[in-house]
């Protein structure tokens, strides 16, 4: 996938394993719906560079994440690959997709992550990083996930929620204005695909 060498040093493990995804997301999708049909020729940029924002912007090396509402695996499975050394956690409440998600991990090898059927609201266990590429409004999910977050700072930024979001959010995020940081992914990738696309990271 050449959009992301044009902004990452990749192993030829995670090479390796970025073509695969590539090959196996393609299929899945031709069966189900997990990304439109229109979307799926610009993979590489609109879902994979996308998730992989958050690694230049927070060094997950190491950490315990969850990554909520993944659908089709994003953002988890391309931090996955670019964080063998960190524990993914893959949950949504559609089963047919988290199937899709267990397959594409296991033909990749990917011993970092495993995937569930299941709802925040159900789970108990305690997460350095919650991850989401906005699958509703900000105070919604914060409710739905906060009980998740343990408090602490075990790498660059302090543990909390990092929030994957587009376009005019600046009513729904007024209540916690203290608690957050705005990184604009345009200054990241020059794409134009994220001139409105940003990173939100709730702090603990």
């Amino acid at each position: 996938m050449n959009c992301i060498e044009k902004y990452f040093y990749l192993t030829p493990d995670q090479k390796d394993k970025f073509e695969k995804f590539k090959l196996l997301f393609t299929e899945w999708n031709s069966k189900i719906n997990l990304v439109s049909r229109k979307d799926i020729e610009f993979l590489c940029i609109n879902h994979v560079l996308h998730s992989l924002a958050i690694a230049k912007y927070l060094d997950l090396d190491g950490t315990k994440v969850i990554d909520v509402g993944t659908g089709g695996g994003f953002p988890g499975i391309p931090l996955a690959i670019m964080f063998p050394k960190s524990d993914f956690f893959l949950i949504d409440s559609i089963g047919k997709k988290i199937e899709v998600v267990n397959d594409i991990i296991n033909k990749l090898e990917l011993k970092n992550a495993k995937a569930q059927t299941i709802r925040s609201t159900e789970l108990k266990g305690k997460y350095d990083f919650v991850l989401a590429r906005a699958v509703t409004n900000f105070p919604k999910f914060f409710v739905d996930v906060k009980h998740l977050i343990k408090g602490g700072f075990v790498t660059n930024h302090a543990n909390g929620i990092v929030y994957l979001k587009g376009g005019d959010f600046k009513e729904e995020i007024k209540p916690y204005k203290d608690k957050i940081h705005i990184e604009n992914i345009s200054e990241i990738f020059q794409d134009e695909f994220f001139d409105i696309k940003k990173i939100i990271h709730y702090k603990f």
